[in-house]
């Protein structure tokens, strides 16, 4: 819990630093985006993970249904005009009156609990076989991809099929099913860089960083100049240069990189460090779990948390291909904050509940 309250905590600090220059650019507001953070998503997050961890856990399992099937109607509301809104030309947002969401975060969490209500169901005997567990697994993530690729968004699509993936794995499927959809995945995911020229364009840059340095190698670019700047032990709080409007969204996707150079060497390691610790937190919480739905919530919740920003980390510092996913509790955006701290409320419960007290 304390963990989770400091990066989220650092993360608001964080997003008003870097968005300094940008919110007084866009909104005449210095602090505009930090004040949204704040009251939008920071202390609704804090309502929500209190409120969540006092409901007994086992209550998700008997909405895990209809809560999957009102996600997949949100899903596809963000295709209707005049309720969802298109961004950089990508469909993610649905605009509700004065409130907007992105139904994507939603479907983390629900197809977190969706899966682990359906794999405790099964039994292990029924998810070790191709027509009972593994086919209509397959359906279950390629209705929700299907919907998240529409959008389109690859990042949040990556994300959800790792942390289904770990969920299905720890349920007990057979490693040659588990083989064989890592395989299929890669290759349809190269069908899906070759088919679209911006993934195209990011693979390129993956491969060679340097690549046109002011056009589609810019944001890298950028990003790695920000790091490199920190050196060990920063350029100091507030001192980011990069975060002056050179490095393209320093408050969200690309904040990891105003961190590492405020902060420096030291700072990066101290932040992964936390994140390691939540993971070892959170599976121990797992592998104590009082039963089956516990441990593949709990498995799942710890999962995205840490797969996520791994994934953040690794592509802002060049390991891996671009993608706009945002860093866990850090990055700017009230509907991932909100979705990331009821999750971690539901988890305090699991942990209340486990065998080891």
């Amino acid at each position: 819990m304390f963990a989770i309250l400091g990066l989220a905590s650092f993360g608001v600090i964080m997003v008003g630093s870097a968005s300094v220059l940008y919110s007084q650019t866009h909104f005449g507001d210095s602090y505009y985006l930090l004040k949204k953070q704040l009251f939008a998503g920071f202390l609704p997050g804090i309502v929500a993970m209190y409120f969540l961890s006092k409901i007994d856990y086992h209550f998700w399992k008997k909405v895990a249904v209809p809560f999957f099937f009102v996600t997949l109607v949100f899903l596809v509301l963000v295709f209707v005009p005049g309720i969802g809104s298109e961004v950089y030309g990508a469909s993610r947002w649905i605009n509700l009156g004065p409130m907007s969401f992105q139904p994507s975060e939603m479907a983390k969490l629900a197809i977190i609990m969706y899966l682990a209500a359906w794999l405790e169901s099964k039994g292990r005997k029924r998810i070790e076989d191709f027509y009972e567990g593994m086919i209509p697994f397959l359906g279950i993530l390629g209705v929700m991809g299907f919907l998240i690729l529409k959008q389109p968004d690859t990042g949040t699509l990556g994300a959800i099929i790792i942390i289904s993936m770990c969920v299905y794995f720890a349920s007990g499927a057979k490693i040659s099913h588990i083989v064989s959809i890592l395989v299929a995945g890669f290759i349809a995911l190269g069908a899906l860089i070759k088919v679209a020229p911006y993934r195209m364009n990011r693979f390129k840059v993956f491969l060679n960083p340097e690549i046109d340095p002011q056009g589609i190698g810019y944001q890298i670019n950028q990003a790695l100049l920000a790091i490199g700047s920190g050196g060990f032990f920063g350029l100091g709080f507030g001192h980011s240069r990069q975060k002056l409007n050179y490095l393209p969204e320093p408050m969200g996707d690309s904040i990891f990189a105003v961190i590492s150079e405020e902060f420096g060497f030291v700072g990066a390691v101290m932040l992964v460090g936390v994140f390691v610790f939540i993971a070892s937190r959170g599976y121990r919480i797992a592998k104590n779990s009082s039963d089956e739905f516990g441990k593949l919530m709990a498995i799942g919740i710890t999962s995205w948390i840490i797969f996520q920003a791994f994934i953040n980390i690794a592509a802002i510092t060049a390991m891996i291909p671009m993608t706009g996913i945002p860093l866990p509790f850090i990055s700017y955006g009230g509907t991932s904050l909100v979705f990331l701290m009821s999750a971690t409320g539901i988890l305090l419960n699991i942990s209340k509940q486990s065998r080891l007290k």
